[in-house]
């Protein structure tokens, strides 16, 4: 006990916090067309083509996120909102775990930089595979960190690593945007600083290349083999996504929920540019980079903060070791500080537990996916069981798939299957543009689940050809209205 130190128990906090707050309730609508096809794929086999929608129904589909979601599926069937919530805050707390063992200095300067980063890739924790694609970036950057600045090789666990992504998630995208960055570094490195501390050597460069080349490689180790890798480029090339997704545009610098990622961009340049530590070219390349995405589409945050953080610490440390302010850690404690280290570790952790009991009990449950998810529409639409097809709202659409399963939708998360033409004919319709008439009777549209005040909402409470058969009198429901056709 007289080694829990206040650093220890301070570290310990910090983790305990770090969880604390990506324990959430799982209210994103893309979680649960996971979990559906997490299910299928458990009970029907791989999924090649759409078996979920009415508009697209058998096209090929590239399910990249399989294994993810049959874990995820998993954790729904054992433990269910809980689970959900949990599954987010584990993979959440490994990945800052790995981003506090490149960092540099001591332990409070250490969790100091930790919590803004945290805070600042927080904003996109959320039940669904790209939780894998923040673990697995941390673990990746963690090995080239070991290469580069401990010297110690583990490149070998980049391909298996990399096949492992490609089967969970097509953000295996960033491990490539790392790999690529750390070797361009390396090779600016070579060429402006050669022999410099943290140099990689040329010849660990060519492994570093090499290595890169069999990850592209066992990438085909996949259900959707070479296909696999044309994914992200498609993904990326679709107008829609930033047109009308809000994780795919830039960042709202008006809310505070980007405040983080604004200092901790800021406070790294700033370090930077006081430190009398060499700027390494790899560093640069990577945050910098890695801020342009993020600058580019908010969803990026996540992987610019893993990338951040440790940098930040880099010339932090440096500022305060050049002026001597350096705290050496303590490396045992009087018994009488050990016990009462035991009694703040133990009344911060169940402070935590209270806290995360109370966010993720029923009543809480229910109270916040009421607001994002309509669960009081699927509950109607389960029990009276109108006509359809159905049109929907896409950001519903994952919901919808997994509520009411007998229902195939018109549109959801999946951007990649849908392509840009047909996203864009959605948003007109949905928003009540010109033709929205024309593509409700194209489909044979008899039900329609839209938001409340939305423009094809207002169209259709206007038009004779349909009636509002929700919310009836008796619903407490202003979020969603759903409208049936008449029939003549």
């Amino acid at each position: 006990m007289r080694q829990l130190t206040i650093e220890r128990s301070m570290l310990i906090i910090v983790f305990v916090l770090l969880f604390t707050l990506a324990t959430r309730i799982p209210v994103d609508t893309d979680t649960w067309w996971h979990i559906r096809s997490g299910e299928y794929t458990l009970t029907q086999g791989m999924i090649y083509a759409d078996p979920f929608s009415f508009t697209v129904n058998g096209q090929p589909w590239v399910n990249h996120s399989w294994g993810s979601q049959i874990i995820l599926y998993t954790v729904w069937r054992l433990a269910g909102n809980v689970g959900l919530s949990l599954y987010t805050s584990v993979l959440a707390t490994a990945g800052m775990a790995f981003v506090y063992r490149m960092c540099a200095g001591n332990t409070y300067l250490r969790a100091f930089a930790l919590i803004i980063g945290a805070a600042a890739a927080s904003v996109f924790w959320s039940a669904r595979p790209q939780m894998f694609s923040f673990l697995l970036s941390a673990i990746l950057l963690y090995i080239l960190y070991l290469n580069k600045r401990q010297k110690i090789d583990r490149l070998w666990l980049i391909p298996p690593l990399m096949a492992l992504w490609g089967n969970l998630h097509a953000g295996f995208s960033i491990g490539f945007i790392l790999l690529f960055g750390s070797i361009a570094g390396e090779v600016l490195n070579n060429i402006f600083n050669r022999g410099g501390e943290e140099v990689v050597p040329v010849s660990v460069v060519r492994k570093m290349v090499l290595v890169t080349l069999v990850s592209i490689a066992v990438m085909v180790i996949n259900p959707n083999t070479i296909q696999i890798l044309a994914l992200p480029f498609q993904t990326v090339s679709i107008g829609a996504l930033q047109n009308f997704i809000q994780e795919w545009n830039s960042p709202d610098f008006h809310g505070r929920q980007t405040w983080p990622f604004v200092f901790l961009l800021l406070g790294t340049f700033g370090a930077v540019g006081a430190s009398n530590k060499r700027l390494d070219w790899t560093d640069f390349l990577l945050v910098s980079g890695t801020a342009f995405l993020s600058l580019l589409a908010g969803r990026n945050i996540a992987t610019f903060a893993i990338v951040a953080t440790p940098v930040f610490t880099y010339h932090l440390d440096a500022i305060l070791s050049e002026r001597g302010w350096v705290l050496n850690p303590v490396r045992r404690v009087s018994a009488v500080m050990a016990r009462l280290n035991v009694v703040l570790l133990s009344a911060i952790i169940l402070g935590a537990f209270v806290v995360i009991v109370g966010v993720l009990n029923a009543k809480s449950v229910r109270e916040a996916q009421e607001q994002y998810l309509p669960l009081r529409v699927t509950e109607f639409l389960n029990a009276e069981q109108p006509a359809g097809p159905m049109f929907n709202s896409y950001n519903w659409g994952g919901y919808l798939m997994f509520a009411v399963p007998q229902y195939p939708v018109f549109v959801d998360g999946r951007t990649d299957l849908y392509g840009d033409a047909f996203l864009t004919r959605w948003l007109q319709t949905a928003t009540g543009g010109d033709g929205w008439r024309e593509t409700l009777d194209e489909y044979g549209i008899n039900l329609v689940v839209v938001e409340n005040g939305s423009g094809l909402a207002r169209q259709l409470a206007t038009d004779s050809g349909w009636r509002l058969i929700y919310p009836r009198p008796e619903d407490e429901d202003e979020q969603a209205v759903v409208f049936a056709r008449e029939v003549n």
